[in-house]
């Protein structure tokens, strides 16, 4: 894989970014993340592990919530900020993936503001989260605001099997001191925003070609909000990774080609 250049920057509404490759610009909205910054220290090699890949075709921008965000924000009003700053930076309708979260905000976006969106990839994220999901990060969040350990309460989200949870829980409570939130308010409040986020009915508003992915074994959603997902916005495409997990989809050999195909084409 080639050498890249990392440019940091922020777009306009203080939006954190990072930017390498060349080509077509590609919008890569981060999943659910403990801070509203450029990713550093554990949290960059598994992001790189994703977009370098994806750069080797596109000018990549991976894009962040803007740090100091308001308790009481909603999604719609993260999503627009988000397009408020990417017509302000690139003047014209992007190539937008959303990843996990990124994929809630990208479907937001794309309803709410589609002359923002050219093409849509929403990779691991549906139409709502399932009860586990919005139980773990609730809980993740809240407990992390208390200043108290909490990534070990992600574990249900990355295993399924009560053996795989008893093992990876003190490994997480151990990590957590080299990823916990510099401010734990933003996550608290996206998390808060994502708790109410449901756009199935609004699915149909969508007009940007869409390809959604996921793999099938993935715990944050059921395969019935996905294909639900993939089954509302018009002019969609469904790809399904088996023995995929929720990042396992991310990181998948075929998961840059698939989305290059796509927004290509």
């Amino acid at each position: 894989m080639p050498h890249f250049r990392i440019e940091q920057s922020t777009l306009p509404h203080g939006l954190p970014r990072f930017s390498l490759g060349s080509g077509e610009p590609l919008i890569v909205l981060r999943g659910f993340a403990a801070n509203h910054a450029n990713p550093k220290g554990m949290e960059r090699p598994l992001e790189l592990k994703i977009v370098k890949p994806l750069a080797e075709r596109f000018r990549v921008h991976a894009v962040t919530r803007a740090p100091g965000m308001r308790q009481g924000t909603t999604m719609a009003e993260i999503a627009t900020q988000h397009a408020e700053a990417l017509m302000e930076e690139f003047g014209e309708p992007v190539n937008v993936l959303g990843l996990s979260s990124g994929g809630s905000l990208a479907l937001q976006l794309a309803a709410d503001h589609p002359h923002t969106v050219r093409k849509l990839v929403v990779a691991g994220a549906g139409h709502r989260l399932t009860d586990l999901t919005r139980r773990v990060q609730r809980r993740y969040t809240e407990v992390a605001a208390t200043g108290r350990r909490s990534l070990h309460l992600l574990a249900p989200l990355m295993t399924g099997s009560r053996l795989g949870q008893l093992a990876l829980t003190p490994a997480l409570w151990l990590m957590d001191p080299m990823m916990r939130p510099s401010d734990p308010a933003d996550p608290l409040a996206f998390a808060r925003a994502e708790d109410s986020f449901s756009i199935r009915g609004r699915l149909s508003e969508i007009t940007a070609p869409t390809l959604v992915i996921n793999g099938d074994r993935d715990l944050a959603y059921t395969p019935e909000i996905f294909r639900e997902t993939a089954e509302g916005i018009p002019d969609c495409r469904h790809i399904v990774y088996p023995g995929a997990s929720h990042m396992g989809s991310f990181t998948h050999p075929r998961f840059a080609a698939d989305i290059a195909d796509f927004v290509l084409s």
